[in-house]
This record gives C-alpha cells, sequence and structure tokens, in this order.
C-alpha cells in the first residue's frame, strides 16, 4: 500500500500508518505521550503536512540490490512495482518451462524439478475431482432412488384418493401458468409464414428452447406434438382453414418461445377464442419469419 501517516486524535502525534498499527497491537497509547488511543480514533495528517512528505526525497528500497534511483516519496510505490532491482519481481523461464519465478529465486530454478511438481499437483487435483466425481454419482444415484420411490408412493396415493389427483391437476396448472406469465408477450406480423409441417430437427431446436425457457416438463411433449398440422384443431388442420379463419389470429394471446421464430398459444389465456382454433394445454407456432 502507499505511503501514508496517521496522527493520534488528541495530541495529533504523528507517525507511520503501518507501525503505529503495529504498536497498537502490543498496547493501545500514543508512543510519544502514552495518552491512550485506538485504532479506530486514528485519523489522517493534515493536507498540507501530507504535500510536504510527497516532496521529499527517497532511496529505492532496492538500493541494496543495485538499484540508484532517488525518486519522491508520493512516486516510491509505483517505481517499486517496476523497478528491475527488485528481487521478487516475477520473471519468465526462458529455458523451456515458461514458468513465472520471483528474480531472486532463479538462480536456484530447475525446469524439470518444477515441472515435475506441477504434473503432481494437477494429479493429485484430478485424483480429488474424481473421488468428489464419484461421490456425486453415488449422492445422484441414491436421488433418482428416492425420486423413484416418491413417485411410486404418489402414484398409490392418486389411484387410492381421488383429492390427490385434484391436487396433483391444480399443482401442475399453477406451474403452467406461472411458466406462461413470464414468457414474453408476442406480436405475429406474418401469418402466412406459418410452418405447419415442422421437420424433426425444427421440432428438436424449438423443444430445446421451451425447456430452457422453464416450460413445465410434463406438457413439453405434448406441446410439441401440437406444433403440426396433423394435431391442430379444426380450424387450423387445413390450409382452407386456416384461410377463412384468418380474421381471427389477431385475437391469439402469443407468447414468444425466447430466441425462436416461435409462439405458444396457451388454452389457459385463450379462454376467448373459438374451440375450434384452441386445443389443450396449448400450441406450438413456428414461423420462418415474422415474429417480434
Amino acid at each position: 500500500s502507499s505511503f501514508l501517516l496517521l496522527q493520534a486524535p488528541q495530541c495529533e502525534h504523528a507517525f507511520c500508518s503501518v507501525c503505529i498499527h503495529e504498536w497498537l497491537t502490543r498496547q493501545p497509547t500514543c508512543p510519544v505521550d502514552r495518552n491512550p488511543i485506538t485504532p479506530n480514533q486514528l485519523k489522517c495528517v493534515p493536507r498540507i503536512l501530507r504535500n510536504l512528505l510527497s516532496r521529499l526525497t527517497i532511496s529505492c528500497e532496492n538500493a541494496n540490490y543495485g538499484c540508484t534511483a532517488i525518486l519522491n516519496l508520493d512516486m516510491l510505490q509505483t517505481h517499486l512495482q517496476e523497478c528491475e532491482h527488485n528481487p521478487k519481481k516475477p520473471v519468465h523461464c526462458e529455458a523451456g518451462c515458461g514458468l513465472v519465478v520471483p528474480m531472486d529465486e532463479f538462480k536456484d530454478h530447475n525446469c524439470v524439478r518444477e515441472l515435475r511438481n506441477l504434473v503432481q499437483q494437477h494429479q493429485q487435483k484430478m485424483s480429488e475431482m474424481q473421488v468428489e466425481l464419484m461421490e456425486h454419482k453415488l449422492q445422484l444415484k441414491e436421488q433418482k432412488r428416492e425420486m423413484q420411490q416418491l413417485k411410486e408412493y404418489m402414484r398409490c396415493m392418486r389411484v387410492s384418493n381421488p383429492r390427490i389427483r385434484e391436487m396433483q391437476s391444480e399443482m401442475e396448472n399453477a406451474d403452467v401458468v406461472r411458466w406462461v406469465s413470464n414468457l414474453q408477450k408476442a406480436r405475429v406480423t406474418r401469418w402466412g409464414g406459418m410452418i405447419s409441417t415442422p421437420d424433426t430437427v425444427l421440432q428438436a431446436v424449438i423443444k430445446r428452447a421451451l425447456i430452457d425457457s422453464g416450460c413445465p416438463p410434463h406438457i413439453v411433449n405434448e406441446l410439441m406434438e401440437n406444433a403440426h398440422e396433423r394435431r391442430w384443431p379444426r380450424g387450423l388442420g387445413t390450409l382452407e382453414t386456416r384461410q377463412l379463419s384468418r380474421r381471427q389470429y389477431e385475437n391469439y394471446v402469443t407468447k414468444r418461445i425466447p430466441g425462436k421464430q416461435a409462439v405458444v398459444v396457451m388454452s389457459c389465456e385463450n379462454e376467448h377464442m373459438p374451440e375450434d382454433l384452441i386445443l389443450e394445454p396449448g400450441l406450438v407456432m413456428i414461423f420462418a419469419h415474422g415474429v417480434e
């Protein structure tokens, strides 16, 4: 840190910050007059004194190592960081290993030894990571087993108690509503760009985007099945019916599938639409262009 002077609050005796803090670790008094002080009571000296000190000239701390620089006190720290005679200055080994070594340790530096130590350290880390990975795998296996048991327990409960089925349905519906409300609203400007028969690759891309958006797992597959015209409701089932229904498209509440030219039209947000234009739990509409 840069050179800093601090003074006692009452007697105003000034001291080097490093020295006074070291002193106060042993006894909480002013070194000059023994008045009681604590580290929190110390304050910076007046600016005029700081300015006077900054004009003082001082030899570099590395003078014993050959540095002849004489510089202003306020430039000392900057100089020390760049001083060529600093024994701890990091230098790159050019003998082959390329490691960074403090200059005063370079004479004892051995590339083979250091690289061997480095390899041993990496091997140790890899061994530790492998042990940790095995522990994680065991934990994951145990969690999967517990999840399977829980699913089996829930299945039994649903079979024996209709109220459990109702509760699960309510929770799933709440998850859907929560997810849809977090999606951005979309505006379709070119309904003619709708892709009614998306191929397998395009469907996989849209499915990945749905999952990444937080779509509840229990409706992902069903939504993607509803992305093809063979699953669409009567009002969208053929090109002819789509042309007849086109004037009603603007009434759809559409939500953007993040990052894609695709939207979801969920039944929970489109109860105002005719039955022949909506499907449970919703539709995925993929476009070549025209989604804002």
